[in-house]
């Protein structure tokens, strides 16, 4: 389907986490609710709108959230619960379409530009799709409708929470001049910074500018900012996205240095390689050849460092090696200390193409 007669939505769960156990214990309705264990090395999941009010936002180190709103009622998460209610958000998206992207347990894309249902519009699609999440799950949603992926999402969180907004092909440049330049996708506080330096601060702003100037500055990504100004995105929903990386991580309780890591790397790498081989023995049938090390600091720097070997680890017990490894490629003095460590592992290939692609470079024709 050409990009400019595309009709996209962006569906977002309201204060998800929150808002499941606000639905199962009524005790919790109207209050600020925080999930998330307590402690000074826990975050923040997901705090409810009476929370947030005060401040309180996702993956803010629950301390602070406390210190933000003391009568804050914190509540661990259940991850469980949450992905049998993502699934029956899933199983309502697909009485509409079978082009379904999801982001994450409370969002996706969906294109709706044909639908199962017949429904006369896009729009028409958002509505009966959020009324049954609400008759459903007793949850609200909120939904954006537009021409295309980075448009939609804008829009979801327009009228949130439990709203719908559109974004019609003929309005695009009218919406969009006015926003802040930090609204674009891709333009997070360093490039904000750099943009204001030049004195673009809008959207209506990178446009005044022509893609020349936008290249010189920016190269490659100059050009990215010009179509977005113009409201152009091709990128297609993607159904079924290929996993790009497997990962297991953990935050301690006391900040640890480099030496003392080795036990949790390889702790991390079991749960990680398990993570892999039921991707491997998925219908994707994926393997993957990258091992990654991350690492954050006493001070929340986060610092990655990876390596594709030339032989991809084939056991957990491999790939604990190449992480622990990975340790000495950190540039930092003996005694600096991390608050936590994860282990991963990315550059999935198909399993039919990385045999084939092993057996060429071992038994070469001729």
């Amino acid at each position: 389907m050409p990009p400019a007669t595309r009709k996209i939505l962006h569906v977002d769960m309201d204060a998800f986490y929150a808002s499941v156990e606000q639905r199962d214990d009524p005790s919790l309705r109207g209050k600020p609710v925080v999930v998330a264990w307590r402690g000074a090395r826990s975050v923040v999941c997901a705090a409810s709108y009476e929370a947030r009010k005060f401040g309180v936002r996702s993956a803010m180190p629950a301390v602070r959230a406390e210190r933000l709103c003391p009568k804050a009622i914190f509540v661990p998460p259940d991850f469980v619960r949450y992905k049998a209610v993502s699934r029956q958000v899933r199983e309502i998206f697909a009485r509409h379409t079978d082009l379904i992207e999801p982001l994450s347990l409370d969002e996706a894309y969906l294109d709706v530009t044909a639908t199962k249902t017949g429904l006369p519009s896009a729009t028409a699609t958002a509505e009966a799709i959020r009324a049954a999440i609400r008759e459903e799950t007793q949850l609200t949603a909120s939904a954006g409708v537009a021409p295309n992926k980075f448009l939609a999402k804008i829009a979801s969180d327009w009228n949130k929470p439990d709203g719908l907004f559109v974004i019609r092909p003929q309005q695009v440049l009218a919406f969009l001049a006015p926003l802040a330049v930090g609204r674009l996708p891709g333009v997070g506080k360093v490039m904000e910074t750099k943009l204001a330096a030049l004195g673009i601060a809008t959207v209506g702003d990178v446009r005044a500018r022509s893609l020349q100037e936008l290249e010189q500055q920016f190269g490659r990504w100059g050009r990215r900012l010009h179509e977005l100004s113009l409201g152009i995105d091709n990128h297609a929903v993607q159904p079924d996205r290929p996993t790009l990386q497997v990962s297991a991580e953990d935050t301690f309780e006391h900040d640890l240095t480099l030496d003392e890591l080795e036990p949790h790397i390889r702790r991390l790498a079991e749960k990680a390689w398990a993570a892999h081989e039921r991707e491997a023995q998925s219908d994707h049938g994926r393997i993957a050849r990258t091992v990654v090390l991350k690492l954050k600091t006493s001070d929340f720097h986060t610092l990655t460092r990876s390596l594709t070997p030339s032989t991809r680890p084939t056991s957990a017990l491999e790939l604990a090696d190449l992480a622990c490894a990975l340790r000495a490629r950190v540039e930092r003095p003996a005694e600096s200390r991390y608050r936590l460590v994860g282990v991963g592992l990315s550059g999935f290939v198909e399993v039919d193409s990385f045999i084939a692609q092993r057996d060429l470079f071992e038994n070469p024709p001729g």
